[in-house]
């Protein structure tokens, strides 16, 4: 009697890639399934709304009446007519290269100093100084220290001590608007990218550093290079994520301590004019536009963030 030949299995050259993925979502069924609420609700609320808004970006919409395209005339009358938005786009610019970098190594420093530190005191200094990024009481804070009476107590002790001879209205002055809420934005950064520095060097194998020695490491600074920042790469990258996400939308700063315009559009921010257009004139179709270049600008940070990070530890 004759044996059947067994049927050949079939390998990954013979198939084709829509096949070969097919069969791989079969086997990982169980994995996709638990996935599918995620993938769901974020196809919802932030993928199908991004598209939205790229093509709402080519319309004239006003929420009342069916949009009307326009093909390239908002982003035209953006870059060649708006004013207002050339002195946002430098205001956002000159935040985020002030504050994404310093507000970034910053987070980096604090939770590698932390991390040296007993449990216990590591929780409360922990604690110390991710407060200010949760604390609603942080504006009233600075207006505090910045009002510009005599109350105020920078200017009370500046007049105490015959620096000046009449109050400086801080907030309303255009010299001192910008280099205030970036230094409240520094004070408030320590947030979500400074936890995830503390997890990710928590969870790095202390044998590596043993190893890392025996190899020649021979202080502090070479051991951070090459052992610390290669082996928490993911948190390293989620934190610039986070960096970026809040230093190109720093709005809500401005706004609490300047007010809505800030004086001579001192601080004025691409959230800013995103907002006076979308939620105050409703020009829907104008702010779109405004969000695409600034959802544009911000991917094209997270490239160059992701491509310094790849030469960790090299």
């Amino acid at each position: 009697m004759s044996k059947t030949a067994a049927p050949k299995a079939v390998s990954r050259k013979d198939m084709t890639r829509a096949q070969w993925t097919w069969k791989e979502m079969k086997r990982n069924k169980v994995a996709y399934l638990m996935v599918a609420p995620y993938v769901l609700l974020f196809t919802i609320f932030t993928v199908i709304p991004v598209v939205f808004s790229i093509f709402l970006s080519f319309t004239e919409f006003n929420l009342l009446e069916p949009p009307t395209f326009l093909f390239l005339d908002n982003y035209i009358r953006l870059f060649l007519d708006d004013d207002i938005f050339m002195i946002a786009v430098q205001n956002t610019m000159v935040f985020a290269v002030i504050v994404g970098p310093v507000s970034y190594i910053m987070a980096l420093m604090v939770a590698w100093f932390i991390n040296e530190l007993p449990p216990k005191i590591r929780a409360v200094v922990t604690l110390i100084f991710y407060a200010p990024s949760i604390s609603g009481n942080v504006y009233l804070i600075w207006k505090t220290l910045f009002s510009g009476d005599s109350y105020g107590w920078v200017n009370g002790t500046l007049l105490k001590l015959g620096i000046i001879t009449t109050e400086i209205q801080f907030f309303e002055d255009a010299d001192w608007v910008m280099p205030l809420c970036i230094v409240v934005a520094l004070w408030t950064s320590l947030g979500t990218a400074f936890l995830s520095f503390i997890a990710g060097l928590q969870g790095i194998d202390r044998s590596m550093y043993e190893a890392a020695a025996v190899d020649g490491i021979r202080n502090r600074w070479q051991e951070l290079w090459y052992v610390t920042l290669p082996s928490m790469k993911p948190q390293l990258m989620f934190g610039a994520i986070m960096q970026i996400t809040s230093c190109f939308g720093f709005g809500g700063v401005v706004t609490n301590l300047c007010g809505f315009p800030s004086v001579d559009y001192a601080a004025h921010t691409i959230m800013h004019h995103l907002d006076d257009y979308g939620s105050t004139r409703f020009e829907v179709g104008y702010a779109s536009a405004i969000a695409v270049v600034l959802f544009a600008i911000m991917i094209g940070a997270n490239f160059l963030v992701k491509k310094i990070l790849s030469k960790v530890g090299q």
